[in-house]
């Protein structure tokens, strides 16, 4: 049986338990496709996964794989397939579910859809997940329109850095909480306003009329800066408090004048075509902080968690 190199680990801990190690290639099923990874994107999921805060989802069976969203070409189809051939370049996401650290994935083809053309894989795997999310979270969540107020907490990292360039290009006027390092590189994507939040107190940011949250902690304090009629779009929750962070998050949604949205899982399979187009355009830029092969995902791993990243940290697997 044919194998392929595959990031695993074997225990819930630090970055050092993952590994490159080896599976067998899968087999397409009925109405799947076989992609052949080239770049993959280090999500912050990924790394409470690993590290065993969200047990409760992942479970105790090992190995465990990472891996969310990928770039890679059509190597195969199962039956049923239409409209995908072989060598079709493409980009794409598992969902809900991990593994994409690999040489191969088996999805179905509404989770992939054709990659922009004019960027590499790399490049165009750094804008993937946060460009899908912060068109799914500005646009269709929160609608945001012309001239409003918008904050993006963590506005250097994978998404806020890509959520940074679409809240110019939706017209907001945007403030992003950085660190102080990384001021300049969130001002070059866009950003009318850039904090340190290390040293800023929420009480004095002021308000604002949609608040894209990429931490996932504070989401009470933050919720208050909403101005009346105000939109919070939260992509993450506090995974050291889940079941009070996830509470609170499912009880704002729906309670309180300043509603807070919440969203995680499958992305509608139409932004892969619309977050293309804006790449296509060059509305928005690569955002690629540093290129990582298979073997080093231990370390990819350990990059991010350090923090003060600017962009994506990115695994090449061709």
């Amino acid at each position: 049986m044919n194998e392929m190199r595959v990031a695993l680990y074997d225990r819930y801990g630090p970055p050092e338990v993952l590994y490159e190690g080896r599976a067998p290639v899968p087999e397409p099923g009925p109405g799947e496709v076989l992609v052949r990874v080239h770049a993959v994107g280090v999500n912050g999921g990924e790394l409470a996964g690993r590290a065993g805060k969200m047990r409760l989802v992942t479970g105790r069976r090992f190995p465990q794989r990472v891996g969310v969203d990928f770039v890679g070409e059509i190597a195969g189809t199962g039956s049923s397939v239409t409209g995908l051939g072989e060598g079709e370049r493409v980009w794409g996401t598992l969902g809900t579910s991990l593994g994409s650290a690999a040489e191969y994935v088996a999805v179905r083809p509404r989770m992939v859809g054709p990659a922009p053309d004019n960027l590499t894989a790399v490049e165009a795997v750094s804008l993937l997940a946060g460009g899908m999310t912060s068109i799914n979270a500005l646009r269709h969540k929160a609608r945001i329109e012309p001239g409003e107020r918008l904050l993006v907490r963590g506005g250097s990292g994978g998404v806020g850095s890509v959520a940074v360039q679409f809240g110019k290009l939706y017209g907001a006027h945007v403030t992003a909480l950085a660190g102080a390092k990384n001021h300049d590189f969130v001002r070059g994507l866009g950003a009318d306003e850039v904090l340190d939040h290390r040293t800023v107190r929420p009480s004095e940011l002021g308000e604002f009329d949609v608040i894209m949250d990429t931490v996932g902690t504070q989401h009470r304090v933050f919720r208050r800066l909403l101005a009346p009629g105000g939109r919070m779009v939260a992509i993450a929750f506090d995974t050291d408090r889940m079941l009070a962070s996830l509470s609170y998050l499912l009880g704002s949604a729906v309670h309180g004048s300043r509603r807070v949205r919440f969203f995680a899982g499958l992305p509608p399979h139409g932004l892969f075509a619309e977050l293309a187009r804006h790449v296509r355009n060059g509305d928005i830029r690569p955002v690629v902080d540093t290129v990582h092969p298979l073997a080093d995902v231990a370390v990819a791993h350990g990059a991010l968690e350090a923090g003060g990243v600017r962009g994506k940290h990115v695994i090449q697997v061709v």
